[in-house]
């Protein structure tokens, strides 16, 4: 179940807050370190680390589960957030370049139907970047954080769900290796915890980022021969067709097919 978007904002107002956004946010941006003339699309609650592509991608926008619930998004200027189903998002096929998902797949209850309807959106050569919680690391089991609730991850249940929804993973990195408490000293010597962490005990971080891109196969041919034997039906009005970043930034008319 997600997290309500009420916690999650007021983690980050924290002191604390403020710290992860700025490790978690470094490890983005190693991941992705140009998205010039890109569509970059959030999923969950990523405005935390959307924030630093808006004056580089061609557009930016953040999308976040009716389960969670929404906040307006930036503070100023035009809202770029939008209240959608997870596994029915109001996106054309192939429109999105890169897309992030940050306290998305902790609280999906449909994890495969959603990372498929991430597919569907994702454009061939496009990427996905996951950030989850590690199954390992401190930070999944103090609840005091939102990488406390709902399900964490090792890298090989990433692996196997990614492969599941037909995504390759590419690349990996971690982030928060220091204790997630608000003692000014640890927060202090964060960038130091992250170097040592990264060193001494990688596998422990809490939180793990994976690069994915879209597998992609060609049709056999089979698909089209059945649909020709299927009785013809009386035509019907077809629906305004979804407009995708490239019709002008997004919308939020249903684009998911039956």
């Amino acid at each position: 179940m997600h997290l309500d978007v009420v916690d999650l904002r007021d983690f980050y107002g924290l002191p604390l807050g403020r710290v992860a956004r700025r490790l978690v946010g470094h490890a983005v941006r190693r991941v992705w370190p140009n998205v010039a003339g890109m569509n970059v699309a959030g999923l969950g609650y990523a405005t935390p680390y959307l924030g630093q592509f808006r004056d580089e991608a061609a557009r930016v926008v953040a999308l976040m589960p009716a389960q969670q619930g929404v906040l307006h998004w930036p503070r100023q200027g035009r809202m770029l957030t939008g209240l959608v189903d997870e596994v029915c998002l109001p996106l054309a096929d192939a429109s999105v370049d890169r897309l992030l998902l940050v306290h998305h797949l902790e609280g999906a209850d449909q994890l495969r139907p959603a990372l498929r309807e991430a597919w569907r959106v994702l454009a061939p050569g496009g990427r996905i970047l996951i950030v989850a919680a590690n199954r390992r690391g401190m930070w999944a089991r103090i609840e005091s954080t939102p990488f406390g609730h709902g399900q964490p991850f090792s890298r090989g249940q990433l692996v196997s769900l990614l492969r599941q929804s037909m995504f390759t993973p590419v690349e990996w990195g971690s982030a928060l290796f220091m204790p997630p408490v608000g003692w000014r000293v640890f927060m202090r010597s964060a960038v130091a915890w992250e170097r040592l962490g990264a060193t001494l005990w990688p596998r422990f971080s809490g939180v793990i980022l994976v690069e994915a891109t879209k597998q992609i196969y060609a049709p056999t041919g089979h698909r089209e021969r059945a649909r020709r034997r299927l009785p013809l039906v009386a035509p019907v009005a077809s629906p305004a067709p979804a407009r995708s970043f490239r019709d002008g930034g997004a919308t939020y008319g249903d684009a998911c097919r039956d």
